[in-house]
């Protein structure tokens, strides 16, 4: 029996059998058909064996040498984990202290493209393994945009829902100033003007798979009615069911003396928010949990602890739709409705500010206002059908993330992909033999 099994398994024609399934189901599932012709290239391989595919080894498999077995692992590595990469999980790190405390700055992820659908790539020439900029270089781009491929997107399991923690390409990000790239284009562009950023700086446009990779949470679907009010965030009339670790700025009081760092520390508040938080002798800005909020006031040299809040209707030009018809702030904003694909909504002078970037640059209209009127392409028009969905993105940390808050919607050809656990995380405000915060390898990221 064991022989029998042994010689079914070896047998070509049923090498050939699972791996013309497996390759047929992958071409059902990218919907590419014409890649049916990979058939003969494996009946090829396992049968007729009239072409040499694997080139760089001897013909007499007994010449065989170390060199043409590395070269042959490499290749095979190469392609597995670029196959891996494109459509199943991605590695992706945590630079920023925007989703304090669900994710930490030196949290090492894998993100799964398979939850919402692998997007297929927009640019696929592109140098493997890397994102936008070659190894070593600030300047000089990884891809040719010689090929521009439309939106696609596979079948996946799920769709985007509400808290879910999800990695997109930035929606501003399709011009860069490349000497700031942590910024965005277009707030240096309304804060020193076009003139001076084109005379002074390198500006590089980047198409969407190539734009930089951003990770929040997402509070709101398409279709949602969303509000702010004082710190405070509700969809649809209802409040958000927030995070467990939320975190907002708090203005802290002292009795003139200075907070104890070490039991900050212990409180998991980082190095850097620390070191940025003494505003005067007695007044600190710490980002806080409400647990946190609790044990601090609890410190006998504490007088108050107070969150921080832009007034109501105090307009702040840096925020969505940076327009001052709509007063709003970071604390204080909205309502505002996140748009859903085949919805047909009325366009006017009052609201055209909140989707004329959606309507122009996400689905590509020939878009313009004239004599206070509204055209899309070179049509007068009072309405508008979306052609995608779009979300709306949020930080766990309120006070320390820019979000969609500050650059509106996500289009939903940006989504790249839901956060998966995590299998890395490295402290940086910790010692050589502490470096490792062991708790959180290999834990889940949670909703």
């Amino acid at each position: 029996m064991k022989e029998t099994i042994k010689n079914v398994l070896s047998n070509k024609w049923f090498k050939f059998a699972v791996v013309s399934f497996i390759y047929l189901l992958f071409v059902i599932w990218i919907g590419s058909y014409w890649l049916l012709i990979g058939l003969g290239v494996i009946y090829d391989m396992y049968i007729s064996q009239k072409v040499r595919w694997a080139f760089w080894k001897p013909r007499d498999p007994k010449k065989s040498n170390s060199v043409t077995e590395w070269v042959d692992a490499l290749i095979f590595a190469v392609i597995a984990a670029s196959i891996i990469r494109l459509f199943f999980i991605e590695a992706f790190t945590i630079p920023t202290s925007s989703m304090e405390k669900t994710l930490l700055v030196g949290d090492y992820l894998f993100v799964s493209k398979a939850n919402y659908g692998p997007k297929m790539p927009n640019t696929p020439l592109s140098f493997p393994f890397v994102h936008h900029t070659m190894p070593f270089s600030k300047y000089t781009p990884s891809f040719l945009t010689w090929i521009q491929q439309p939106y696609k997107r596979l079948a996946g399991w799920q769709n985007v829902k509400r808290n879910d923690v999800v990695v997109f390409n930035f929606p501003e990000g399709d011009t860069v100033v490349l000497e700031h790239q942590e910024q965005s284009y277009y707030a240096l562009k309304r804060q020193l003007g076009y003139e001076y950023l084109v005379s002074n700086f390198n500006i590089a446009v980047r198409p969407v798979d190539k734009k930089e990779n951003y990770i929040k949470r997402c509070v709101a679907v398409p279709g949602d009615s969303i509000i702010i009010k004082h710190g405070m965030l509700y969809v649809n009339g209802l409040p958000h069911e927030a995070a467990d670790d939320l975190q907002y700025k708090y203005d802290i009081e002292t009795d003139g003396t200075s907070l104890n760092v070490l039991k900050l520390r212990k409180l998991g508040i980082s190095q850097d928010d620390i070191k940025a938080s003494m505003l005067s002798a007695h007044l600190y800005q710490l980002p806080l949990t409400a647990k946190n909020v609790e044990i601090i006031k609890t410190f006998a040299n504490v007088k108050s602890v107070k969150q921080v809040e832009m007034p109501e209707g105090a307009y702040a030009s840096y925020i969505f739709p940076n327009d001052p018809k709509f007063a709003w702030n970071e604390d204080n904003f909205g309502p505002l409705w996140v748009p859903q694909k085949n919805v047909t909504i009325k366009l006017s002078m009052q609201n055209i500010a909140l989707y004329r970037r959606a309507i122009d640059v996400y689905e590509g209209n020939d878009f313009e206002i004239k004599d206070g009127k509204i055209f899309i392409n070179s049509k007068e028009t009072t309405e508008y059908t979306f052609k995608m969905d779009y979300y709306f993105m949020m930080g766990d940390s309120r006070h320390n993330s820019a979000d969609s808050r500050f650059w509106g919607f996500v289009p939903e050809d940006h989504v790249v992909g839901k956060a998966a656990f995590i299998w890395l995380s490295i402290d940086p405000d910790e010692g050589l033999f502490n470096k490792i915060r062991w708790s959180r390898l290999f834990s889940f990221v949670h909703d």
